[in-house]
């Protein structure tokens, strides 16, 4: 392991992640009549879904941060970084910047989010999520 990290931070916000990640995984097994049916079922997963897309960034900018990597000018520029490390795939980096994408829009546009795309978040990309964790689990273990 790599002494140059905060490895019990890293670890918290990785366990944070798959706790949150249980917890979208909950809510993506609500029938979808059910689900759109009750405000709660939405805003759950739409507040669940940023979070754990900031604990993303902020494990990207801990690493880049300890190893000086540079200054990310944009959350999605974290990714870049990882990926010019060689830390995450480079297939994976628009994945993770579309995710930032997103939650950005859940901070500051969030009127213009659609329940539907939340729906469409919990049944398609949640492994996303679970990739990034092992990409950096693979990194922190190999320092």
């Amino acid at each position: 392991m790599n002494s140059d990290f905060d490895l019990d931070k890293i670890t918290d916000k990785m366990n944070f992640i798959l706790d949150n990640l249980d917890k979208l995984k909950f809510l993506r097994d609500i029938p979808e009549e059910k689900f759109y049916n009750d405000f709660r079922n939405i805003e759950s997963a739409k507040y669940l879904l940023q979070i754990t897309i900031e604990s993303m960034i902020d494990i990207a900018n801990h690493i880049i941060a300890r190893k000086r990597m540079g200054r990310p000018k944009t959350y999605g520029d974290s990714f870049t970084l990882l990926q010019d490390n060689k830390i995450i795939s480079p297939e994976k980096v628009k994945v993770f910047k579309t995710m930032v994408k997103f939650r950005n829009r859940v901070v500051h546009l969030y009127q213009e989010v659609n329940p539907a795309e939340i729906y469409k978040i919990l049944h398609n990309n949640l492994q996303d999520f679970t990739g990034y964790l092992e990409q950096i689990r693979k990194y922190i273990t190999e320092k």
